[in-house]
């Protein structure tokens, strides 16, 4: 069963300094961390401050090409978590006919904040990340499921500084 969600910001990592873009569902009972890249990280802040740049980045060129086209994005779908990874797909409206591509989340996320597509998650991930491995190997900080946990659910929104929605 699938699960609206929003984009309710981006915070940082504070063991492993990465960023991680939190989706709550809407009535914001449920919160998912997906921890992504710095690009990626800067991609969403960009959309969500509507911070237009002088040049196209990738994720607007992509927005830009499929408008071209024609091609509308319907809804992108965080569908599964396997080793710690998420996995999304982006659905398409192409002449009609439903597309449906794989994606990293954190692509999927910031084409669909630039081009206003529902964020969707599969609940099984959202019950599948309580339980994600959070054990950092080498020099890294080693911290538990429980402890997130209780980071998560302690979040405010001025936690997120000024990536919030």
């Amino acid at each position: 069963m699938l699960k609206e969600m929003k984009v309710a910001g981006i915070t940082v990592d504070p063991f492993t300094n990465t960023p991680i873009v939190i989706l709550k569902d809407l009535e914001e009972k449920d919160v998912l961390p997906i921890w992504i890249g710095l690009l990626e990280a800067s991609s969403i802040a960009t959309a969500i401050e509507n911070i237009q740049t002088p040049r196209p980045m990738t994720h607007d060129l992509l927005k830009n090409i499929l408008d071209a086209l024609g091609i509308k994005v319907i809804k992108i779908e965080v569908n599964d978590l396997r080793d710690n990874t998420y996995f999304a797909l982006i659905h398409f409206d192409v002449n009609k006919k439903r597309l449906v591509i794989d994606a990293r989340p954190s692509d999927a996320i910031a084409l669909a904040l630039r081009t206003g597509a529902s964020i969707f998650v599969e609940e099984s991930v959202i019950q599948k990340s309580a339980k994600v491995d959070l054990t950092q190997k080498g020099d890294k900080v080693v911290t538990d499921t429980v402890e997130w946990e209780e980071i998560l659910e302690n979040l405010n929104p001025d936690d997120f500084g000024k990536y919030k929605m």
